[in-house]
């Protein structure tokens, strides 16, 4: 068996870089023949070496890096019809697919060791128009601009608070925009402040705003903000970190769905966030591909309830 351990060496604080070779020596100690690829500044280098990698015949690519490198590797197998297993070693800022798959997020070797436990989960893949695809959540209207707006660096030094000290400046200039939305109970015609569809219980590194979120389920959470100004937005996000009880507010409107249709209901251009990445411009649909790739998972420590049924790999 053969493994490509695909690599950001700018990722974080630079702790994968210094764990290269420990990394190699796990995937070694899980049976397979190991090998490293170092990403460039060159646009989509992750997702160009995932590509060549599965088609090369690696048994499974190991992606390294914050979300939007983890993203590109995605990106690189999902459209294939063979596709490797896949692991993931976070080393970015919110880590938020990491944290759903219980992987640890400060040791990159101990999060190489969750590939010896042998737990593998089928995991369901977004599918954002016909050649984007997402792992954790796609998002749209003004709020979720924000992620845009963060320089790298900052990033970097802050962690994720730097999102919310982005965010703390951009909320008393947010304007909703009117959009049309159809999902598989129902449409909405009016104006949004912030869409999101999340495959896992996890954003922005928090657990509660999409409560009984499901992995491997084939359905997308749903949140929906209508229009809210600046202390109602306040309001809402107090309520999600307080037991995720935004989902009952009537400013939201909250549901799963296999699929997602967004539409400009003006002229206003939409831009669509993928897993914190622009990932193009609305109108756009967005669909759930069931159980699409298999990853290594710290499955003991993942709450039963939060697994769907079928998608453990035996």
């Amino acid at each position: 068996m053969k493994a490509r351990l695909i690599y950001n060496p700018t990722s974080g604080n630079q702790a994968i870089i210094k764990s290269v070779a420990d990394i190699l020596d796990v995937l070694e100690q899980a049976g397979y023949e190991a090998s490293a690829y170092r990403t460039t500044p060159k646009p989509l280098s992750a997702e160009t070496e995932a590509t060549r990698a599965a088609k090369a015949g690696f048994d499974l690519i190991v992606a390294a890096g914050g979300d939007g490198t983890l993203n590109e590797v995605v990106n690189g197998i999902s459209p294939l019809e063979n596709r490797p297993k896949m692991a993931i070693i976070p080393g970015g800022t919110t880590n938020d697919f990491a944290r759903a798959l219980k992987i640890p997020r400060n040791d990159p070797v101990e999060a190489a060791k969750i590939i010896l436990k042998n737990q593998i989960l089928s995991m369901d893949i977004g599918q954002a128009g016909s050649d984007h695809y997402f792992m954790n959540i796609a998002g749209g209207g003004s709020m979720s601009e924000l992620t845009y707006g963060v320089p790298s660096e900052y990033k970097s030094i802050l962690g994720y608070l730097a999102y919310f000290v982005k965010g703390a400046e951009m909320l008393p200039s947010v304007k909703p925009m009117k959009m049309n939305l159809t999902y598989d109970k129902g449409k909405y015609n009016g104006e949004v402040t912030l869409f999101l569809a999340g495959l896992t219980n996890s954003v922005a590194g928090f657990e509660q705003v999409a409560p009984d979120a499901q992995l491997g389920d084939g359905k997308m959470s749903l949140i929906l903000v209508k229009s809210a100004n600046f202390p109602e937005m306040l309001q809402l996000i107090a309520k999600a970190f307080n037991g995720g009880r935004h989902i009952n507010d009537p400013r939201i409107i909250y549901t799963k769905t296999n699929k997602l249709v967004v539409k400009p209901a003006d002229k206003s251009r939409i831009m669509i966030n993928l897993d914190g990445e622009y990932g193009g411009d609305a109108p756009m649909t967005l669909k759930v591909l069931r159980h699409h790739i298999d990853m290594f998972a710290n499955v003991d420590d993942i709450p039963k309830e939060v697994i769907a049924e079928g998608t453990i790999k035996k």
